[in-house]
């Protein structure tokens, strides 16, 4: 892969729709424990304010072996198959139509400045939560759910869980935290996207590196680090919320002022290290897959 030439022909946009969502599934399957430890930290000051019971979980790797060694290895996992729909169905939209969008907004132009990467970054990020939404809500509430000592869980599958949440909360339950969400991908999607174009651009003009295996290393984890720094907040309150019962909040808004007013401010970067290691190193992932994909499958495409 190091030493892998870039193609002559530019990816189409089918092949970085589906490319985006192929190599999302992938950083997902390496990096769901991390994302799991995530989330079993950001709801635990939740419980703590409400019951005051102590503290479970200590740090990233403290979660996952109190996981492991209370629920099992399979625990880690809870809610993959959501994952996987989610990332198939919403990397696609945010990340694989991105290049499209900034097209979109230029009027067909390469030249892209930075206002207009945030807009196509804004607008493909509210895309794919509009569309894939739903995924997201029952991946979140399984990685979430702890088997009760009588063995029961909170859903029996994947399936039973979109069934449940819609008979139990009605349709717009499959949308619940919709709204947060949308502006935790818009930021999410600014960060990620427009830091990785903007590190890669800066590497290659200046000739520091190839448009190679390292250069989307070294872009990959640029973006990581700086969209875990801007999106842990609202990524708090998203998983709250969404993870929240009927009436237990208002809105996403509600559930922002109770974290300050119980836990105070640095509730808003509880899980930031897990954070931090989930969306760095699933963007090394990601991104170096994706770049990858691009080239095979255009290759494949030329070919044919």
């Amino acid at each position: 892969m190091v030493g892998m030439k870039p193609t002559d022909l530019p990816p189409t946009a089918a092949v970085k729709f589906f490319g985006a969502g192929m190599a999302a599934c992938f950083a997902d399957l390496i990096t769901f424990p991390l994302d799991t430890a995530k989330v079993r930290l950001q709801i635990q000051g939740e419980s703590i304010a409400a019951s005051g019971s102590a503290v479970k979980y200590r740090g990233v790797f403290g979660t996952i072996a109190t996981m492991v060694r209370t629920e099992g290895a399979r625990s880690l996992y809870n809610g993959l198959v959501a994952g996987l729909q989610r990332q198939m169905s919403f990397a696609s939209v945010r990340i694989g139509l991105y290049d499209s969008m900034k097209q979109f907004y230029t009027r067909g132009s390469e030249n892209a400045n930075i206002v207009t990467r945030l807009m196509a970054g804004c607008t493909t990020g509210a895309m794919a939560v509009a569309f894939a939404q739903p995924t997201d809500v029952v991946k979140v509430r399984f990685q979430a759910q702890v088997r009760q000592s009588d063995g029961l869980k909170r859903y029996n599958g994947t399936m039973d869980a979109y069934r449940t949440i819609a008979r139990d909360e009605g349709v717009r339950g499959l949308w619940k935290g919709c709204m947060p969400n949308i502006t935790r991908n818009a930021i999410v999607n600014c960060s990620e996207l427009v830091t990785y174009d903007i590190i890669k651009e800066l590497i290659l003009k200046y000739d520091l590196m190839t448009d190679n295996l390292p250069c989307h290393f070294t872009a990959a984890f640029g973006a990581g680090f700086c969209t875990t720094i801007v999106a842990s907040p609202v990524d708090v309150v998203k998983t709250r919320f969404m993870n929240s019962t009927a009436g237990q909040y208002s809105s996403a808004l509600n559930c922002a002022l109770t974290m300050l007013t119980r836990e105070g401010p640095t509730a808003f970067y509880k899980g930031f290290v897990p954070s931090f290691l989930r969306l760095g190193s699933w963007n090394i992932v990601m991104f170096v897959s994706y770049e990858q994909i691009k080239r095979g499958l255009t290759r494949m495409q030329s070919s044919w």
